[in-house]
């Protein structure tokens, strides 16, 4: 039976991955690498460090200073949350449906703190969420299931008894490394790959998520 449900946050409950690609195509156009929205796509579920440090070894003559490039994309990105963030379409009907099961929900995201709170302020469901999870000090970001196994102890429960909605085929890595089930939620330009194969169930979009997969998804767990 599934306990808990587990929500990554970009590209999931908001729609930042656009606001991640041009915060990071200006941030590296100024430090001299120039990325275009498909490089930045294939670093996406990627704690932003990792990113960073992904670019600085693949443009080693730039001499990149990683800390002073994460700090600016994430004062970018939070400046663009603040100001275009907007919840992706069926995330407060899903939030609702949850909260009518009695399900525990939590977040766990690659993103630091400041912007995680940045995101759940702007879209007014922090309250919601019984266990905030960051990757941003842990060992490992996704597609290690660290920040999942993490979050499930905060909430208490056994991972095996967790749902986790996704929509990067990194976090959907996790998520089932983790041992837990994956509804894969990704965007209209990567449906279609292959990676998401594992997922326990894809779905175009969280507006699509009802009752019956709820139903179909705890046949699978018991």
């Amino acid at each position: 039976m599934i306990n808990a449900v587990i929500f990554d946050m970009d590209g999931l409950l908001i729609d930042s991955e656009p606001l991640w690609r041009k915060a990071e195509i200006k941030i590296f156009r100024e430090r001299g690498i120039v990325l275009t929205e498909n490089d930045c796509r294939g670093t996406t579920g990627m704690r932003v460090d990792e990113v960073v440090t992904h670019w600085s070894h693949t443009f080693p003559d730039v001499n990149l200073q990683i800390n002073e490039t994460v700090e600016a994309i994430m004062d970018e990105v939070t400046h663009l949350v603040k100001v275009e963030g907007k919840a992706l379409p069926g995330v407060f009907e899903a939030i609702s449906f949850f909260e009518t099961m009695k399900t525990p929900m939590a977040l766990a995201s690659a993103s630091s703190n400041a912007l995680i709170d940045t995101v759940l302020t702007k879209l007014e469901i922090k309250e919601k969420l019984q266990v905030i999870q960051s990757a941003e000090f842990m060992n490992f970001g996704k597609p290690h299931p660290e920040v999942f196994i993490e979050t499930a102890k905060r909430l208490n429960i056994s991972v095996n008894e967790c749902l986790v909605f996704e929509d990067s085929i990194y976090g959907v890595i996790a998520g089932k490394a983790a041992k837990m089930l994956v509804v894969a939620v990704p965007d209209r330009e990567n449906f279609d790959k292959k990676g998401y194969c594992i997922a326990d169930k894809k779905i175009r979009s969280m507006s699509l998520f009802n009752n019956a997969i709820w139903e179909e998804l705890n046949q699978l767990n018991n």
